[in-house]
This record gives C-alpha cells, sequence and structure tokens, in this order.
C-alpha cells in the first residue's frame, strides 16, 4: 500500500519560484533583523535558490527603532554595493503606528512601499489596537497612498469582523507566509488561512529576519490545498 503525503516543504513546493517578497528584515545592522552583511548576502543567495524574483527590505521605524530614512537609504546603498545577485532589491519600511507616528507622518519621514510608491506598510503591537488607529489610518488614505496592513493574522486583539470591516475601507492585507506553517502559533495560522480563503490578501512577504529562520521556513511544510492559494495570491498581486 502507498501513502501520499498531503504536504510539502516550502523548498521543494516552487512557492518562492518568481516571488516579489514584500516584508522581510534583511538590510544589516538597522532594526531586530539581520546584523551583518554577510549573513544578508548568504540570506539573498539562499533567496537566489529557490527562485525569487524581488525582495522589498522593510526595515523597522518605531518608537523602539527610530531608523531614519536618510540613513536606512545609505545602509540600502551599501547593500547594493555589495551585492551583485539576481534578486532586484527596493527599499522601503515597516512603520508602526504608535504614539510618534502622527509626527512621522506630518514629517513625511517614511518609506513608502510598491513600484509606483503608493502603499505604506504599517503594523500595530500584537495585544492591542493603538490609539486613534482609524484617525491614523484615515490620514494615510487623505494624503493619498493606501495603507497597506502587515500580518493581519497575528493581531490577537482581531477577528473576522475587524477584518472585514478594514476590507470595507480599502486598507490592504499583507500575508506572513510563516504564519501558514504554524510559526507563530496555531491561532495565527487558523487566521492566516481563513483570510486567505476569504481572498482577503493583497500581497505576502516572509517577514524574513534571520538565515536561521529562512532555513526553518524553507525546510517546513504546506498543505498542497493552502499551496495552490498562496500560488494564485502570488500570481495576481502587484502593488
Amino acid at each position: 500500500m502507498f501513502f501520499f503525503s498531503n504536504k510539502i516543504s516550502i523548498r521543494e513546493s516552487g512557492l518562492l519560484e518568481g516571488l516579489c517578497d514584500y516584508h522581510c528584515h534583511l538590510l544589516p545592522g538597522v532594526d531586530d533583523g539581520v546584523q551583518e552583511m554577510e549573513e544578508t548576502l548568504q540570506l539573498l543567495q539562499t533567496w537566489e535558490s529557490v527562485g525569487v524574483k524581488d525582495v522589498w527590505l522593510t526595515p523597522h521605524i518605531m518608537e523602539d527603532m527610530p531608523n531614519k530614512p536618510e540613513r536606512l537609504r545609505e545602509k540600502f546603498s551599501l547593500l547594493q554595493q555589495q551585492y551583485t545577485g539576481s534578486v532586484h532589491l527596493h527599499l522601503a519600511a515597516e512603520h508602526m503606528m504608535d504614539g510618534l507616528f502622527p509626527s512621522r507622518f506630518a514629517e513625511k519621514a517614511l518609506l513608502p512601499i510598491g513600484a509606483d510608491q503608493s502603499h505604506l506598510l504599517v503594523e500595530t503591537s500584537y495585544y492591542i489596537p493603538p490609539i486613534n488607529m482609524e484617525g491614523m489610518l484615515r490620514s494615510i488614505k487623505q494624503s493619498g497612498i493606501t495603507p497597506l496592513l502587515a500580518h493581519p493574522e497575528r493581531y490577537e486583539y482581531m477577528g473576522e469582523k475587524d477584518y472585514k470591516y478594514y476590507k470595507d475601507r480599502q486598507i490592504l492585507f499583507q500575508l506572513n507566509l510563516p504564519s501558514l506553517i504554524g510559526a507563530y502559533g496555531p491561532a495565527a495560522q487558523q487566521k492566516a488561512e481563513w483570510l486567505l480563503d476569504q481572498n482577503m490578501y493583497s500581497c505576502c512577504g516572509t517577514d524574513m529576519h534571520s538565515l536561521r529562520h529562512a532555513e526553518y521556513f524553507l525546510n517546513s511544510k504546506i498543505s498542497k490545498k493552502t499551496l495552490q492559494k498562496v500560488k494564485e495570491l502570488a500570481g495576481k498581486m502587484a502593488l
């Protein structure tokens, strides 16, 4: 008797072939992600080996990591000088909607994402929504930029009603691919699968923070049913 697994490893699945990764922390030495240039270069080589096409580097901009766009551009320029591989690199940021966000927004101390720089990758605490979240999202939209909410499946305070509420208000969602392998626990995985089933995601990213993280992800298995849905998302997404 033969037994056929309904799961396949990310590495073998072809999921990352031609992928545009809209969220990662590979810019070295600027946040809680990769710290050394050598590790960044190794990780980009790993991405090359599985077919990743484009990577948006999205370092944190938040109270605990008060990065300035000018410094991040300088760091990005250094990486561009060092990296000579096939992955196309782009710079944006993951903006925490915290107490300092309104002033950063007013000063335009931001790094938008997307081909025409018309989207802003934003996040919140995993546990509670920020004060005046509605107002901050409204300000972003009124400026002509579309908010892109990072990994909504990870927010413990959000449920189906919240997701529908924000989608009705044209807030876009970015899927963290590791959520689908249970990297952040079963609750985040269940939410990610539901959001994927509901076609609520606009794009996806790996949210990679280290080479070790990447190897764990690539060696993990994903169901073939979920794999097909993610490939459908990846095939149509473009910011």
